[in-house]
Order: structure tokens, then C-alpha cells, then sequence
């Protein structure tokens, strides 16, 4: 058994129970070569660089990361949090030329402003309190590569100046130096942040954001792409089951429906550690809908529309405004959530007089 054998008989043993054994093990084999065959099927079809989507605007945004792997142009990703942003850097970076370079990513919101700024340009011995020696920082380890800036939007005014000369000039002088350090460094940022909503406020520079702007993506939230659920969370039971040494075959129709029916405000990273905790809880082979009741009790209660007392046409106007900000301004997303064409909406804009 130790050596793989999948079962073994006692003798004396009869002819006919050999027979039963033998033909359960070969529909055993059968069912896990065809499983294989499947899941080879899906890999090919909906994985890429670690994504693993068949939603049609994650295929698209798929599509321009192949399209703008080899272009040294700035890249602004933007989604919520747990949507699977440093992914679609890592896709871009992998994609295209600069494949064999480091890709050097850094959390510009785990560090202070102090930390960030030797973090990301590297410092020199003595430059401050602990400075035992020089350090090279993040953009000179990247030299040739990406740099993926996560969470953007939480930087410094002080270092927003800084990134501004960096993307600019491609020069930089480590903290306390006096020489000047060039290299080559594609930039990818991302945010959870509405980054005009931040210019607006004067918390972000806007001569940055229009240098990090040069190609947008937004993911859309896990909530928005429904379909993928299914093929995520199958990827997630079957990897973290394996790390923890779990032996769990699959997840039931009933705990999927579960799964999709809820909202994930966290996105893919909540999926994947409710999943993590189902499998670390579960006592069964396949994990069950018993296994996520937990999850139905975090949804929040829907709370009954307070109709304002105003004519409906004014209604429809603060519907399309809700929406717009909701989609940052994005007329296509917003059409598809209000349930209408675009050139619908944008007569309903010019009727109401509605900027975007």
C-alpha cells in the first residue's frame, strides 16, 4: 500500500471478488484519467500568466496585456482590493520583452514615507540612523525590467514629486548621495483609489497621475465576473489542498451556488481564503454547502430603497450620476449596469445635462 497499490485482498480469496476489485479500480482510473483531461482542458482554455478567467472584459483586458507587453509606456491598474492587480502586472511584464528582467514590486502603503523613499531609491552609509552601508533600492534592482508601485494612491506628496522626476528623466539620486543614478524601468501602478477624485482633492499631483495614465486598465470586481467563481475556487481547492496535505476531491453544486451568490467585497484574495479555511475545517472528501454556512451569515441584510418624494425623470438623472461614479466615468459599464444601450445613455446625458 505504501508503494501505491490501491487495494489488497486476504486470502483465501474468490475469483469473483477479484473481478469486482479489479473493475472498481479501473473506474477509478478512468474517472481520474478523464479528470486530468479536463482540467489540461481548462488550464489551456482559461489561464493565463496565473489568471484564470472566461469572463469577457477580463479576456479583453487579457488581450492588452499581450498588446502592451513590449511598449515602455506607463501602466495605471485600477480595481478594488483582492482583484488580482499585481497578476495583470506580472502578465504584462512576463508578456513581453522584458520577460528575462526582474520584475521588483513594491507596497507603497505598508511603509512610511521615510522607509518608502529608501525603499524605492536605495540610500547611502551614514544617510540616516542605521545606514550601515549602501543600499541599492528598488528601482535600481529592476534596472532592465518593471517596477510594479502597489497601491499608488498612498503615497506622499514628497515622493510623488520624486516618482514624477523618476518617470521623467529616468534618473534618480539614492538618500543621502550625491550621484545621480540612471536606469531603465518600465512603470506599472496600481490603485484601489478613485485617482481623480484624489487630484481634485489636492491629495494627488495631477501632472502624476496623467504620467502614470498612459494605459488604464480597471479590473472589474469579482462580483462583476460571476462566471469565474467556479473555475476559481476549483483552482484554489485544488492547490491549497495539496499544500496542507488535505485530501479533498472537489466542491459540491450546493456549495458553489453558495459561492456565487455571494458578493465578495474582498474579491479574489476572500475567495481564496474562505476556501483555505473550508478545506482546514472539512471532514470530507468533497467540501459541502455545510462547510460555508458561515459565509451566508456575513451577508448584510438589503436594506428597503428610500424613495425620495421627486418626479421620476429626477430619479433616473441621480440613478445615472450613482452609476457613473460607481464605474469612474466609464459610459459603457455604466450603459451595461443600467440595463440600456450606450447611445441610450448618452442621450439620457445630454437631456440632463450630465458631465462625465
Amino acid at each position: 500500500m505504501k508503494e501505491g497499490a490501491q487495494e489488497y485482498i486476504v486470502k483465501p480469496c474468490h475469483p469473483q471478488e477479484i473481478s469486482m476489485l479489479v473493475s472498481r479500480i479501473l473506474k477509478l482510473k478512468k474517472l481520474q484519467t478523464e479528470n486530468v483531461i479536463l482540467r489540461k482542458k481548462i488550464s489551456r482554455n482559461y489561464i493565463h500568466h496565473d489568471i484564470i478567467t472566461k469572463n469577457p472584459r477580463m479576456q479583453e483586458i487579457l488581450s492588452l496585456t499581450q498588446d502592451i507587453a513590449s511598449l515602455r509606456s506607463t501602466v495605471l491598474i485600477c480595481g478594488e482590493s483582492g482583484t488580482g492587480k499585481e497578476l495583470v502586472a506580472r502578465a504584462i511584464h512576463y508578456s513581453g520583452a522584458r520577460a528575462e528582467k526582474p520584475f521588483v514590486s513594491v507596497s507603497c502603503a505598508a511603509l512610511t514615507e521615510t522607509l518608502l523613499e529608501s525603499e524605492l531609491f536605495g540610500h547611502e552609509k551614514g544617510s540616516f540612523t542605521g545606514a550601515e552601508g549602501q543600499t541599492k533600492g528598488k528601482f535600481e534592482l529592476a534596472d532592465g525590467g518593471t517596477i510594479f508601485l502597489d497601491e499608488i494612491g498612498d503615497v506622499s506628496p514628497k515622493l510623488q514629486a520624486d516618482l514624477l522626476r523618476v518617470l521623467q528623466e529616468k534618473r534618480f539620486y539614492r538618500v543621502g548621495g550625491t550621484e545621480e543614478i540612471s536606469v531603465d524601468v518600465r512603470v506599472i501602478a496600481a490603485t484601489n483609489k478613485n485617482l481623480p477624485e484624489e487630484v481634485k482633492a489636492g491629495r494627488f499631483r495631477d501632472d502624476l497621475y496623467y504620467r502614470l495614465n498612459v494605459i488604464e486598465i480597471r479590473i472589474p470586481p469579482l462580483r462583476e465576473r460571476r462566471e469565474d467563481i467556479p473555475l476559481l475556487a476549483e483552482h484554489f481547492v485544488q492547490r491549497i489542498a495539496s499544500e496542507l496535505g488535505k485530501d479533498i476531491g472537489g466542491i459540491s453544486g450546493d456549495a458553489l451556488n453558495i459561492l456565487i451568490d455571494y458578493d465578495w467585497p474582498g474579491n479574489v484574495r476572500e475567495l481564496e481564503n474562505v476556501i483555505e479555511r473550508a478545506i482546514v475545517t472539512s471532514r470530507n472528501g468533497t467540501l459541502a454547502a455545510s462547510d460555508f454556512t458561515w459565509l451566508t451569515q456575513r451577508r448584510k441584510p438589503v436594506q428597503e430603497w428610500d424613495v425620495p418624494d421627486v418626479p421620476l425623470s429626477e430619479l433616473e438623472r441621480r440613478a445615472i450620476i450613482a452609476v457613473l461614479e460607481r464605474k469612474h466615468g466609464n459610459v459603457k459599464e455604466a450603459a451595461t449596469s443600467l440595463g440600456i444601450d450606450r447611445s441610450t445613455l448618452y442621450d439620457k446625458l445630454k437631456r440632463y445635462e450630465i458631465t462625465h
